[in-house]
């Protein structure tokens, strides 16, 4: 059973899922089968009073059946949920149910999304590895064994939700004392090398939950990052990984405990954090920027300020390893470019109007990455002003006016733009198409 023996910390935690969204549906769902437990990083959050971001079960199976009691509660749990699906996240289909669930049978995963949240339901497993980072190898396992297959030992904490043991509490060795302790330590000795995504894991926890990392678990990260252990997972999994950490809700401090660690030394060894730039950089985003893309395009910085070579395709490369987006690999590479130009010609732009001619085309998280690295006057001017200076007058009205259509009226708008911006033109349209007709 482990550090079981805390009177009333599995009521703690039920009374608290009670309230949280899918909770009571999750618990009623519970109620209505014989093996069904709430485990890993939920019951942490609990326990130490904060709210998950997501809620992970594990329900019991065969072996011959595996996976199948993973989907059928999940997809019971989806028509409990009384609430409409979030498209973005559940493949766009329009004629979704209220829950809408996904599921992979290799694992024996299944995934409830809908508008309030997520539910992951999982068979439980025990996992072995053929080869250092490869994805594991799973089976049925009992409920010891899908606890110490768990990364730390404060997300090997279980509380069932169902039967007559509704409420017990199971945690592996220290998991109890750990949490209390504020500390995060591996399960056993091959953490690292059997699942190196864990190293990135272990700097995010650190710095969301403000937890010290016990001393042996120190020991077997750094070896792992001397022992080149990333190299053996694939991109993709470290980009996913990466991804959370830009995601968090103070991602400087995830960064900067991947840093002290020497984990982004290790992702690629130009990578850079600097704490005071990245901080800068996102007190001047504004709300229709990406923080999470603004601070990649601070990380991979260096890799644009080559002296030789093609930037951008460096960046590229590095992110299409990591499984970026393509949206979103295109927009931090166009960034990162650009910073160097604009570093030269921001403080060289006396007036709006060329202000506006170095930062055209430029995504906004380059513009606010250079004004953190000390152009933010011209970058705040952009941002706060010149960028929502528009004309009254379009295309439209210069063909009505008798103009030709072709390059020239693209021309003679941007004309009569420069001098709106630099406060050579009256307001007005009438003022505008007069000065695109004489331009």
């Amino acid at each position: 059973m482990g550090e079981s023996d805390r009177a009333g910390d599995g009521a703690t935690v039920l009374a608290g899922l009670r309230e949280l969204p899918g909770g009571r549906e999750l618990l009623e769902e519970a109620a209505t089968h014989g093996d069904v437990e709430l485990v890993g990083g939920a019951v942490r959050d609990l326990l130490l009073g904060r709210s998950p971001r997501e809620l992970d079960v594990v329900v019991g199976g065969e072996e011959a059946s595996f996976g199948d009691e993973a989907a059928l509660f999940a997809q019971q749990l989806s028509s409990d949920l009384d609430a409409p699906v979030d498209l973005s996240v559940a493949g766009g289909d329009a004629d979704a149910p209220a829950g809408t669930t996904s599921s992979h049978e290799r694992f024996g995963t299944a995934l409830v999304v809908w508008s309030g949240g997520q539910i992951d339901v999982a068979t439980r497993r025990a996992e072995s590895y053929s080869a250092p980072g490869a994805l594991p190898d799973v089976h049925v396992g009992t409920e010891q064994e899908d606890l110490k297959r768990r990364d730390f030992t404060v997300n090997a904490i279980a509380v069932r939700l169902s039967g007559d043991r509704r409420g017990e509490l199971r945690a592996v060795p220290d998991a109890l004392g750990d949490l209390d302790a504020g500390r995060l330590r591996v399960l056993h000795e091959q953490s690292f090398s059997d699942d190196p995504t864990r190293l990135l894991r272990l700097a995010r926890y650190s710095a969301r939950l403000g937890f010290g990392v016990e001393t042996r678990t120190a020991e077997l990260a750094r070896a792992a990052l001397v022992g080149r252990a990333l190299e053996t997972v694939s991109g993709a999994r470290v980009g996913a990984e990466l991804r959370l950490a830009l995601g968090e809700a103070d991602a400087v401090a995830a960064l900067a405990a991947m840093d002290e660690l020497g984990v982004l030394l290790a992702l690629h060894p130009r990578l850079r954090f600097e704490r005071p730039v990245l901080e800068a950089t996102l007190a001047l985003l504004p709300s229709e920027g990406r923080p999470d893309l603004a601070l990649l395009a601070a990380l991979v910085l260096p890799l644009a300020l080559r002296a030789q070579g093609d930037q951008r395709a460096e960046i590229v490369v590095l992110l299409d390893r990591w499984d970026f987006p393509a949206g979103d690999r295109d927009r931090v590479a166009s960034a990162a470019v650009a910073v160097p130009r604009l570093l030269e010609e921001l403080p060289a732009a006396a007036r709006p109007s060329a202000i506006r001619a170095a930062a055209r085309g430029v995504p906004i998280e380059g513009v606010v990455l250079a004004g953190a690295l000390g152009c933010a006057g011209p970058a705040l001017s952009w941002l706060q002003d010149v960028r929502h200076v528009h004309l009254e007058i379009t295309g439209d009205d210069l063909l009505a006016a008798g103009l030709s259509e072709g390059p020239e009226i693209g021309r003679r708008l941007e004309a009569v733009l420069k001098l709106r911006l630099d406060g050579e033109l009256a307001d007005g349209r009438e003022a505008e198409l007069a000065a695109a007709l004489e331009a």
